[in-house]
């Protein structure tokens, strides 16, 4: 090496901790006991400004019309996120219920209104289909919520979340839930990511897999992106080949002060995330959707090229520590589905 020239530094590690260190915010998890699969309300009763960005072409979700920057509603009180496919959508009537006894929503007239996007995976191949989040579930997660750092992996949105699924849920791997957060400009910046993807998941540092489809003796990555371009493709008949056979589900948030535009330049940015973590991404059978938050609990306003920055760099962490902290699980009519750390691909 030329000594001349500059040295490299090594990259920095991925942030720690939590979307609630955003404040105004607080996170509830319910994991169904029956089977895996749950939901995780993401609570701001005092109201944050809301935007949207679907990038998947499968995405199952709910008022996510209202947060158009044109639209009339100016703030939501909570976002869930759900397994269970469109029935999860069920869920956030609990959430709604909870809220409304509490006396938090939009006022209109006598009534108060609470206002829940919410956006759903599909987990139903592991485990009974016919058990999935509903309105008690959303109820639930309400009760559970707190500004702790939640639970993370098989847990709430992340109980039946899997993996690398394109070449077929028996050479999947768990998915899971995750967060991260960073601090810029005297403002906190975080997000909560359900990874449930049909592709891999991948450090973003080295590119190498940490989770998803693995080689025919269950041992290895496969590398889906390379396999597809090697022209190794599945049977179209495969449950995950079906729209909405999969979807990773997130938020970013902030305390920063944000508008409806710019809250959904936020989405989109966050997204960011995804693509530096997922592989493929976005595709025909995700449905994947990230929201945006912002409190404005800190009275400050931030360039925004800046909360990019840190959103898309949370979300990239939320994503690898939702597969890093899963656990394996063995269902009825399944093999096992091994996580990250049984096959001993990512460590620490």
């Amino acid at each position: 090496m030329n000594e001349t020239q500059p040295r490299r530094a090594a990259p920095a590690p991925l942030p720690g901790g939590a979307v609630t260190d955003v404040r105004g915010i607080r996170v509830g998890h319910f994991t169904d006991p029956r089977r895996p699969t749950g939901c995780t309300v993401i609570l701001a009763e005092e109201g944050a400004v809301a935007g949207v960005d679907v990038r998947g072409a499968a995405p199952g979700t709910r008022e996510t019309d209202l947060l158009e920057p044109g639209n009339l509603v100016e703030r939501v009180h909570a976002v869930l996120l759900a397994g269970g496919s469109a029935f999860g959508l069920d869920a956030a009537g609990g959430v709604v219920r909870w809220l409304e006894e509490r006396g938090v929503g939009l006022q209109v007239g006598p009534a108060c209104v609470p206002i829940v996007p919410a956006a759903i995976l599909f987990d139903l191949l592991v485990g009974d289909h016919r058990v999935r989040p509903d309105a008690s579930a959303g109820y639930a997660a309400c009760a559970a919520a707190s500004d702790a750092p939640p639970a993370e992996g098989s847990v709430g949105a992340g109980a039946g979340a899997t993996v690398g699924k394109l070449f077929g849920i028996e050479r999947a791997m768990k998915g899971g839930i995750g967060t991260a957060s960073v601090r810029v400009a005297g403002v906190n910046v975080g997000a909560i990511v359900a990874v449930n993807a049909v592709g891999d998941v991948l450090d973003p540092h080295t590119g190498a897999v940490i989770a998803g489809a693995r080689s025919a003796d269950g041992m290895w990555p496969l590398r889906t992106a390379e396999a597809m371009l090697r022209g190794e493709w599945p049977a179209a008949s495969a449950p995950v080949t079906q729209p909405g056979g999969a979807t990773t589900i997130g938020l970013v948030a902030t305390d920063a002060v944000l508008d409806k535009a710019q809250a959904r330049r936020l989405a989109q940015v966050a997204h960011d995330g995804f693509a530096r973590t997922i592989d493929p991404v976005h595709t025909p059978y995700d449905g994947d959707t990230i929201f945006a938050l912002a409190t404005g609990a800190s009275g400050l306003r931030v360039d925004l090229a800046l909360l990019g920055v840190a959103a898309a760099l949370v979300t990239a962490a939320a994503v690898v520590r939702g597969v890093s902290r899963a656990q394996g699980i063995a269902t009825s009519g399944l093999p096992r589905l091994p996580s990250a750390r049984d096959l001993g691909w990512i460590r620490g």
